[in-house]
């Protein structure tokens, strides 16, 4: 939301809008000229509105929705603007998936910084290139992640559609796999026969995603069945991969990162085949993603406290989770500690067994009780029940339901030369930033 407040400040519109608390972008947006209300009241909303944008996070029951509905001001979602602004842009590009979004979109966001494009860059983290999560350009390109939760994405207008990859996640809205598919294949459709569509090749059955959609597809991905892949990949002491990109008309280059992991590999090919489908020099695509050395809160070096490494990572599905302490394996450490804080109820609930074996591939992990953020209903589930299916998988496990006590366990127990990834999409980053400081 503070990214889109941007772009309208800078397009001479009057923001306002509220938070539970101050923060640095609610206190960059007061600079701008936003009137930004703390804390989240029906006092908040005054006739003068014009227009009244909300989240997904945001239910019937807010004493704003009411307020706004009682006014009879309009109303629409963030997607909704989103989709509104896109339409501004002759080159509008949105980068979707179950995973990667932030980071695919990053990259995309250096490239098109180096080559000079000037693009407007709404990203879904803080990138340090840009000073936050948002750059208004004055050219033709928009560039935006595309959430699918509660089908926003279908809100949107692309001219470049970007899929990464379809898995389950967001059960406390879709049905089922299938349920999250469709709603895929509709996002690719709204590609314009001039357009292009460019997703993971290893996404299974990718031909149903693609039925009837009218524009270009250029796919990447693990082999050669995709128009990119990679050859000879290696890593370095830091785990950031070198590898061989193999270009639809056979054309082979080397590209290296400052990223680490191979998903991160796989990641770059879409941003390259994005950068050749706008004829950028390669030299620009080549240097942009060996600068890239990543957002905030994906495998963040934190800092160093009694000899260990601190890592924070966004991770709060178990591919991602898989995805992380797999690159985390190519990073110097004798021990590999994390401290994992699941997200959502619903999400706990539907994943337990994944989030389970997942987690295994650390060597010892510690759970923080989970991060409610939209929900109230518990559903039955606990962190304590993944550190249970743990212990009974062989895991070195540990729970505690108060970061203090998690901070305290781990000074006392982690040793020089051992690593701690602290992992999650809720608050988890404090105890990473609580340690180090």
């Amino acid at each position: 939301m503070s990214g889109l407040a941007h772009v309208l400040l800078d397009a001479g519109f009057n923001v306002s809008g509220s938070d539970r608390s101050s923060n640095e972008l609610t206190d960059e947006l007061t600079k701008l000229g936003a009137k930004i209300h703390i804390g989240q009241a029906d006092t908040n909303i005054t006739p003068d509105i014009d227009v009244f944008v909300y989240t997904a996070a945001i239910h019937r029951d807010h004493p704003e929705f009411i307020k706004a509905l009682d006014l009879g001001i309009p109303m629409m979602t963030r997607a909704e603007l989103l989709g509104q602004m896109m339409k501004n842009y002759p080159l509008p590009v949105a980068v979707s998936g179950t995973h990667g979004k932030t980071t695919v979109t990053s990259m995309i966001s250096e490239i098109l910084l180096k080559a000079q494009k000037d693009p407007t860059l709404s990203v879904g983290g803080i990138l340090d290139s840009i000073g936050g999560n948002i750059r208004i350009g004055h050219s033709d390109i928009f560039v935006t992640e595309a959430c699918e939760y509660t089908n926003s994405f279908l809100d949107f207008f692309p001219k470049v559609s970007i899929i990464l990859n379809i898995e389950e996640d967001h059960l406390d809205f879709f049905k089922d796999l299938d349920d999250i598919r469709n709603s895929f294949h509709r996002f690719a459709l709204l590609t314009p026969a001039d357009g292009v569509v460019i997703i993971g090749g290893d996404i299974e059955n990718k031909e149903q995603i693609l039925k009837d959609v009218p524009s270009k597809v250029l796919t990447f991905g693990s082999d050669n069945r995709s128009d990119y892949y990679p050859e000879n990949i290696t890593y370095d002491e830091s785990g950031n991969g070198r590898f061989t990109a193999v270009s639809p008309d056979g054309k082979k280059e080397e590209f290296s990162l400052s990223v680490p992991g191979y998903h991160n590999v796989i990641n770059a090919l879409c941003a390259i085949a994005f950068a050749d489908h706008l004829n950028i020099e390669r030299s620009d695509t080549k240097a942009a993603l060996k600068a890239f050395g990543g957002t905030k809160r994906r495998f963040e070096y934190r800092g160093s406290v009694n000899g260990f490494a601190v890592i924070d990572d966004y991770a709060h599905h178990p591919s991602e989770i898989r995805a992380t302490l797999n690159a985390a394996k190519n990073y110097p450490h004798k021990k590999l500690w994390c401290v994992f804080q699941p997200h959502t109820y619903s999400r706990t609930k539907a994943f337990l067994d994944d989030f389970a074996d997942a987690l295994t591939l650390a060597d010892a992990v510690i759970l923080a009780d989970i991060y409610a953020a939209r929900e109230t209903d518990t559903l039955g589930v606990s962190s304590k029940d993944i550190c249970d299916k743990l212990d009974k998988l062989g895991t070195e496990s540990y729970y505690f339901p108060s970061f203090e006590e998690i901070e305290k366990f781990v000074l006392k127990n982690i040793s020089p030369g051992d690593m701690l990834i602290t992992m999650g999409a809720g608050d988890v980053v404090n105890i990473a930033d609580d340690l180090v400081r």
